[in-house]
């Protein structure tokens, strides 16, 4: 318990009591009048005690206020902010950096493979570290459920990528012949392809919804 200990002013003050305004105690409900007098402010001590949920007790020439061992708190709680739906911004840019970024490396060894181009570890290579850091963005940037449910899709498309461009970049270094036509019958190729194309159009609508073929 808080012992406050308060002395009455002493009788014979030069000017009359006035009331002053009002005094409030936060995390408190209701007003105590507060008095002026000499240029100070007093409040009565039991209209304090009632504004607190306390008590008061006289002996003497001494007035002990006690008031409770906590203080509620009556504040309006504030309201959380209902989590808006659909992706966020930040997550949409970077899900569009790292599909463009995608395509942008399928396309590199479709080129490579339809004009016989040499596709070296470090040339093909500089595409996935690219790639990885973008998806490095767009996890980081994942905020709403949406977000949080698209990032799997996006890393699967990466995944897959990864695959695709190991295996033809292994069949270079075998000195294996590549048929320009075979990148384009490959069930991986295909379902890299039809992945961005339907992540590009998830991206669009602005909500997510399940895309199979970035399983």
């Amino acid at each position: 318990m808080l012992v406050v200990l308060l002395l009455v002013p002493a009788p014979g003050m030069a000017q009359a009591p006035q009331q002053s305004g009002t005094l409030t105690i936060n995390g408190y409900p209701g007003k105590a009048p507060v008095i002026q007098i000499d240029g100070k402010s007093y409040v009565e001590v039991e209209a304090l005690a009632r504004l607190a949920n306390g008590s008061v007790s006289f002996q003497a020439n001494q007035i002990t206020l006690t008031l409770p061992a906590s203080v509620p708190n009556t504040a309006t709680p504030q309201t959380e902010q209902p989590e808006k739906p659909g992706f966020s911004r930040e997550f949409l840019r970077a899900a569009i950096e790292e599909v463009t970024v995608i395509r942008e490396w399928r396309i590199a060894i479709v080129n490579a493979i339809h004009n016989n181009y040499p596709v070296t570890e470090d040339w093909i290579g500089g595409y996935g570290r690219a790639a990885d850091s973008k998806l490095a963005l767009v996890s980081v940037a994942a905020a709403t459920d949406s977000d949080r449910n698209g990032l799997p899709l996006i890393s699967n498309l990466y995944g897959n990528m990864q695959r695709l461009s190991d295996k033809y970049l292994a069949m270079r270094k075998s000195m294996t012949a590549v048929s320009p036509d075979l990148l384009e019958n490959d069930p991986l190729g295909q379902q890299i392809l039809n992945c961005a194309r339907s992540l590009a159009s998830l991206v669009a609508g602005g909500q997510f919804q399940d895309v199979a073929t970035c399983h």
